[in-house]
């Protein structure tokens, strides 16, 4: 049960990454651009592009590889690419910047925490700590 759950939260988080990796390129670029803070030091629809590429890979990756012995590798990725957003998120509340609906410091900030939960996501469906566990003891 818990592998069959584990498969279906992997391919849903998958499917959501190719959806915003496709927005990134497309319909939602500009909610994407107001989201890049503007002291980073790169032209924002190159960020916007950038990263709406990466999404796209990470969330096919998740797709292909739902029943691979690797797929904890995948998982790692995603994680960090969570995790690589972060700082924008923040500077979306910090700096009390508009898009996507949040209007407000209580829905960014709201959104803010849910990263968190995005990279958990990604190291669960993918069973990060198995594969971890497994590797350190072929080491002993």
């Amino acid at each position: 049960m818990t592998s069959s759950l584990r498969a279906a939260a992997q391919v849903l988080l998958g499917a959501f990454l190719v959806l915003a990796g496709t927005a990134h390129l497309s319909f939602a670029r500009t909610e994407f651009q107001a989201q890049v803070p503007p002291w980073l030091p790169l032209d924002a629809d190159l960020v916007v592009v950038v990263s709406g590429v990466v999404e796209i890979v990470c969330g096919a990756a998740l797709l292909i590889s739902w029943r691979h012995p690797r797929r904890a590798l995948v998982g790692i990725a995603v994680a960090l690419l969570f995790v690589a957003v972060l700082p924008g998120n923040i500077a979306q509340l910090t700096e009390r910047r508009d898009a996507f609906g949040l209007t407000s410091d209580t829905s960014r900030a709201v959104r803010l925490l849910f990263q968190p939960v995005l990279v958990l996501w990604a190291l669960w469906c993918t069973d990060v700590l198995q594969w971890w566990r497994t590797r350190t003891r072929h080491r002993d």
